[in-house]
This record gives C-alpha cells, structure tokens and sequence, in this order.
C-alpha cells in the first residue's frame, strides 16, 4: 500500500495504524479533527472505505413520511418541533399517511422512511395501526420507523418495557431504527440544548435492545453547534463501543446542523470543510460499523458527491418531500431521482449500487 503525501507529519503513524487495521484511539481521533491537512485525513478514511467496499458507492429509492412535528421536548437545535396548538404545527390522520402511501403505491420504492415528534395525545395503537396500515398498502416494503427517543417515548405512552414495545412494533411491521435522536452524547450539551430529551444512556439503551431482537438500527450524530471537538470524539468512541456489544448499526450519518429557525440561528453551522473532516474521522474511527452514509438533504448533492472521495460510501437516497432539515432552512430539493444519483455517484468516479435497506443489493450499475 503506497503511503499517500501528506503535508502534516503527524498523520504518518495514524496510517501505519490504518494500514495494519489497528483501532484509532481518542487521541488519534482529536488530532485527525485538529490537524489541518484535510486531503490527508480524506486519504486515510479513503484506505478504509476502499477496504471494505471498493468502488461501490450505495442509494436507496425510498419515501420520507414526517407524521407529526408536535413534541414535548423543546430542542433548542429543533426548527422542526411544535407544541400542540403553536403555529405550525400539525399532525397527520392515518388517512392522510395512507393517502401519501397510496400516491407513490406503483414507484419502485424499497424503504419508508417514518418519523416525527414526541406527542404527548397519540395513543400507542396510533403507530400500531399507522404500521399495519402501510405494509397492507405496500406489504414488501421495508418499514425504518422511530427514532430510540420516540420508541422510548412509546414505551412510557404505552405503559411497556422498550424491549416489549419494540416487539409489538415489529409484530406490527417494523423492520428497522433510524439513527436520529442521538444528538451528541457529551453531558455538558444535553443539559444546555435538550435537557428533556432521552439521555445517551437511553438512547444506546434503546438502540441495543432492538438489536437484541434482531432489529437493525443505523447512527447519528448531530454536530456543527456548540459541541466541542473531544465531545465528538467521545460520542463516536461509544457508538463504537455500543457496537462491539451488539453489532446492529449498519451505518452511521453525520447530521450538519443547519441554525436557522432554531434558538441557535445566531450560529453559523458547519463549514464544507468540517462537514468533511467529520465525515472522514468518523470512517476511521467507527471501524465496526459497516456504512457511512453522507445525507445528501442537509449537505447538498454536490458536497455529498464529494464525500465519496472522503470515506463516504452512501449517499442516502431518493427521500422525497423530508421536513425536518427543510424547516430550519435547508436550500436543497425535495427529492432527487435515481438517474440523479446514478450520475452524482458515476462522476465522483464510483460504481453506483441500489440497495434495500439492510443494503441487499436492489440493482448494480
């Protein structure tokens, strides 16, 4: 393996490390954050991604359905939520989700994509229902429904154990977590942004329960607010951790926080630069979980289509109509086609893949 040209010295040993597939500890983790030679650390994530999936660079022709903005837990990073009653906030009958279903019943979608707010009236039978409802309409359909925090949520509505709430979940047609909800586990940023929210505790606790009951999850973090940089490290360390125990992560997504609309709009967010440093350090770091997926919604098509130059291996995927990034001011589209991702994949010189959610192949260029 040749050894790639870097301008900071220091990466040298972190990739004898990479090439030996030695596991990157906390301190290789800051200084991979810290150093300033971005193409060097791109270039290292880059040996793993190549390592573990080649050329191939994964989609998914999937439908987002955000039922419910309505939540009880104020996240000062939130321009989604409302209280009930607030202008703009609504919440979606189930004949209205099944309308949206039914509209896009005849499109080859593989994944619905289901998540919303914490409410505080919706009755457990309302998910158990929405569920039932979509696999009647699309019954091959894979189902990536609740966040941990909205299943841990359930599980007090319902009067259950998480563990029993999943299983009536997934009796009812869940077939796998999304990530979100992890925010950043560091305790100094939970109690200053979302003090009501699920703890980090809770949030792996719920994660590792549904993998225990051979439910998949995937893995977020959300950065780019007033984390600092060893507070991110900690966060991926124990996603990594968490995965040595039960190994149901099968990607992980760095959300980019965008401020506007949100009680930190006086923030700028991440730059271009950051959202790739973190991308590339999370491959490296996360050595365990299979996937690393650049959400194109909050980066931009193009700077998702250059993180595939930067340990990225998947570009999410067709979404259609998402609501959460949008409303703290995301300027990207609703929705991209497959021949958009096909070529945006194509171009940064990679072989596109369709996959299903637990990224079965669907179809290969």
């Amino acid at each position: 393996m040749a050894l790639p040209k870097f301008q900071d010295p220091d990466l040298r040993s972190i990739y004898e490390k990479v090439a030996a597939k030695v596991r990157l500890d906390r301190e290789d983790g800051l200084a991979l954050f810290e150093s300033a030679d971005l193409l060097g650390v791109g270039a290292l994530a880059q040996v793993v991604r190549r390592r573990l999936h080649g050329r191939r660079a994964f989609y998914i022709y999937n439908q987002h359905v955000n039922y419910s903005n309505i939540c009880i837990n104020g996240c000062k990073f939130c321009a989604f939520s409302r209280k009930a009653g607030e202008p703009g906030a609504y919440e979606m009958s189930l004949e209205e989700i099944f309308a949206k279903i039914e509209a896009r019943r005849y499109e080859p979608i593989t994944e619905i994509h289901i998540v919303g707010g914490c409410h505080p009236d919706l009755p457990f039978s309302f998910y158990l229902e929405m569920l039932r409802g979509i696999k009647r309409l699309r019954p091959a359909v894979h189902l990536q429904a609740f966040t941990a925090v909205e299943v841990a949520h359930l599980s007090d509505r319902a009067g259950l154990s998480v563990a029993d709430t999943l299983l009536a979940l997934k009796e009812a047609g869940l077939g796998s977590l999304p990530g979100g909800g992890a925010e950043v586990f560091s305790p100094r940023i939970r109690q200053n942004l979302c003090p009501e929210k699920l703890s980090p505790e809770g949030w792996l606790g719920v994660a590792q329960t549904a993998h225990r009951l051979g439910l998949n999850s995937n893995a977020t973090m959300l950065y780019g607010h007033l984390e600092t940089l060893a507070e991110r490290v900690d966060h991926l360390i124990r996603l990594r951790q968490a995965q040595d125990e039960t190994h149901g992560f099968l990607a992980f997504i760095p959300l980019a926080f965008h401020p506007q609309n949100t009680g930190l709009s006086e923030l700028s967010g991440p730059s271009a630069i950051d959202d790739l440093k973190t991308l590339a350090v999370s491959r490296l770091l996360l050595d365990n979980v299979p996937h690393l997926k650049a959400f194109w919604v909050m980066l931009g098509p193009k700077l998702a289509q250059i993180s595939l130059c930067f340990g990225v291996d998947d570009v999410d995927g067709t979404v259609m109509e998402e609501r959460i990034t949008h409303m703290a001011g995301a300027q990207t589209p609703q929705g991209l086609t497959r021949a958009q991702l096909r070529a945006l994949i194509r171009e940064a010189g990679c072989e596109p893949v369709e996959r299903d959610t637990l990224y079965r192949v669907v179809e290969a260029a």
